[in-house]
């Protein structure tokens, strides 16, 4: 396989692994300045960075970084910027809302989206928009302010004046700058919402659509692009030349009844063409050159994905990487080679893939989680984010002329300072076999100071898709700073390991899924023989959540539980959740009717009476994943059961109140964690 070139990137980033198995991830050394444990208050001080974005030369790099407000009910946002060759980024803007930066082609202007205080027509109010920002200082312009939509999507043109829009507004919005007529009230007002289309994620279906659109920044002028197309528009991408725009719709009959499908369309002035189409989904489309795009196919929502690229004017098709072990995300098109971000045993790496159709390998990336790839036009710069269990994200530069390495420095670390206060422990990897042969990957938290009878907590992740690993996920560090020991297992259903592998947990929830956290449990207490027997506990979120639960009906071996946005019974799951029915009858083989026994087998709520295991119920209001009717009837059917019961309700909270909730609830519910595990805790 062809590498960049003897001394570029492909050899800088170059590292020993092969996909046959799961190398254990290198752990940093311990440092031997005295450190004290992560508290849950020490979220309010850690920073985060996002949304890198390299101009074309490659000499300009931004990104975003969060950090909590003063009221520790929301987060500010400033973008940031690196000039090659300088030792630190500076701040560039100063707004609170800053983000999705975009340099101009000839790297003179920086795009973002924000809000100022508003001028002229506008003033005495904050306005959000999109704002125009000369890269070499100044005050920051309204360049884009919309009345009735939201920027989606943002590309320049290569001519440096025109923007490609992707926008969202109500079907019968004709002017996104225009405002909105105010209609006149009835005589008698009446609160109420109609809708034809089941709920998706987040609450009710909206009925906005996306559309394409050109902006002129010289004369101002916003133009429809694609009008003659009827559906809602996704994955917008230029071509180099700017001739040609391709883009994903869902053209499926049952797109609004939740039908997994995608086509790829290429649009030119007055000109529309289908370059994939079927059932099946075609996405992610990549411009390889300006004759040759890339993109993923996948049969159906669990099919595995291959990776392909089609010639625009003879609709031939090669195919890259068939019926894959990973799901390429991120992709890019660098040095005659596609390369993506995927999870893989732990990790989420960098993987490159010929173009000749021998096949991808991993390049970079064992013992973090990379994401946020960028490369500039010609290669010669790269950047990405990583982080782990120890390192909340931290930013990653590296030159096509650099010198090859299996070490890639950071370039910047938000969280230095912090860092050096805290005892954060890496995570100790092994592998175990279940009853049944299947190899199991564990990971390990040890407590800050080891002893006799360490109690441990069993830590379900969620999915059953996706993976955990190395990842910044502080739960654990916090609980493991209160003298617990944590352990957590990829079980068959996870990313990471194989389609194979994620697919055994296909209709057997409660299965397989509980087993192999069982089994990794069992492993982790026979491996470290200081663990207490007697003091196990048990936790995790949505299906994590809804294990936490099945497992407190199968065994009384935890001493208590806490169970975060968990499902307690799939018949009322099924009818409330935010997935339309098409997609709960593909997940569960069929409808309630076709296939109840399954539906209530596997539904906690039917053996709440076996439970023993005193449970703290954590639950947001505002959930549509696992709604909050599904804690409310594992908290009555526990109480009923004279089981020891608390429910903790956090008020306009969703699904991902653990990771991007309000700070202030986020610290609240882990706090909320550790005083219910204490309070079952046996004293030293």
């Amino acid at each position: 396989m062809t590498s960049f070139t003897s001394t570029g990137v492909a050899a800088a980033l170059s590292a020993s692994l092969v996909l046959s198995g799961c190398a254990l991830a290198h752990t940093p050394a311990e440092t031997q300045t005295e450190q004290r444990a992560l508290t849950a208050e020490d979220y309010y001080h850690i920073k985060q960075l996002s949304q890198l974005a390299l101009s074309d030369n490659g000499q300009l790099l931004a990104f975003v970084q969060a950090q909590v407000s003063d009221d520790r009910r929301s987060r500010e946002t400033s973008i940031w910027v690196h000039k090659a060759g300088q030792e630190h980024p500076v701040r560039f803007t100063s707004g609170k809302s800053d983000r999705a930066p975009v340099f101009s082609p000839d790297g003179t202007t920086l795009l973002f989206q924000g809000s100022r205080p508003g001028t002229g027509p506008l003033a005495g109010k904050d306005v959000s928009g999109l704002y125009a920002m000369s890269t070499s200082g100044g005050e920051a312009q309204l360049l884009l302010h919309l009345e009735q939509a939201r920027i989606q999507q943002l590309a320049w043109y290569p001519d440096n004046t025109r923007l490609l829009l992707t926008l969202s507004h109500a079907p019968e919005v004709t002017d996104p700058q225009a405002k909105a007529e105010k209609k006149e009230q009835p005589e008698a007002d009446s609160d109420f919402i109609a809708y034809a289309d089941y709920k998706r994620q987040g609450g009710y279906k909206s009925e906005r659509v996306s559309t394409l659109w050109e902006y002129n920044t010289q004369t101002h002028r916003l133009t429809r692009l694609a009008a003659e197309v009827e559906h809602s528009i996704q994955d917008a991408q230029l071509s180099p030349t700017g001739e040609h725009i391709v883009f994903t719709v869902n053209r499926h009959p049952d797109a609004r009844e939740g039908a997994y499908a995608r086509d790829i369309i290429l649009w030119s002035e007055g000109d529309t063409q289908l370059l994939q189409a079927g059932k099946a989904y075609a996405g992610q489309p990549l411009w390889i050159d300006s004759e040759h795009l890339a993109f993923v196919r996948r049969e159906n929502a669990y099919a595995a994905p291959s990776l392909l690229s089609t010639n625009i004017h003879s609709g031939t098709v090669q195919l890259l990487a068939e019926r894959m072990d990973h799901h390429p995300r991120n992709l890019v098109a660098a040095h005659d080679a596609l390369w993506f971000i995927a999870d893989h045993c732990g990790s989420r790496m960098l993987f490159r893939t010929a173009l000749d159709g021998s096949g991808y390998q991993p390049v970079t990336g064992e013992g973090f989680s990379l994401s946020s790839l960028v490369v500039s036009e010609q290669g010669q710069q790269w950047a990405w984010l990583r982080e782990n269990e120890v390192q909340p994200t931290e930013l990653v530069r590296v030159s096509a002329q650099g010198k090859p390495s299996n070490h890639l420095p950071a370039l910047y670390d938000p969280n230095t300072e912090l860092l050096a206060k805290l005892k954060l422990t890496p995570y100790q990897r092994f592998t175990t076999e279940t009853p049944d042969q299947q190899s199991l990957d564990v990971f390990f938290l040890a407590p800050k100071q080891t002893a006799e009878n360490t109690p441990v907590i069993l830590n379900i992740k969620g999915g059953p898709g996706g993976m955990w690993g190395h990842q910044w996920f502080p739960e654990n560090q916090l609980l493991a700073g209160h003298g617990y020991a944590v352990t957590f297992v990829n079980y068959r259903g996870s990313t990471g390991y194989g389609y194979d592998y994620q697919n055994k947990v296909r209709f057997d929830y409660g299965g397989v899924d509980y087993r192999d956290n069982i089994s990794a449990l069992d492993a982790t207490l026979e491996r470290f023989p200081w663990l207490d027997k007697e003091q196990q506990f048990i936790t995790g979120g949505s299906h994590g959540g809804f294990l936490t639960n099945w497992a407190t009906t199968q065994t009384d071996r935890f001493k208590a539980a806490v169970t975060q946005r968990s499902v307690s019974n799939w018949i009322s799951e099924a009818g409330t959740q935010a997935f339309p029915p098409l997609s709960m009858q593909q997940e569960f083989g069929g409808t309630l009717w076709e296939n109840y026994d399954y539906y209530w087998d596997r539904s906690p709520l039917q053996f709440a009476n076996k439970v023993t295991t005193p449970t703290l119920i954590i639950h947001s209001s505002d959930d549509h994943i696992t709604p909050i009717g599904q804690g409310e009837e594992w908290f009555y059917a526990l109480k009923a059961n004279q089981v020891p019961v608390e429910m903790v309700v956090f008020r306009g909270e969703g699904h991902g109140l653990s990771r991007s909730g309000k700070p202030v609830n986020l610290v609240e519910r882990l706090q909320r964690m550790v005083e219910w595990f204490n309070r079952y805790r046996h004293p030293h």
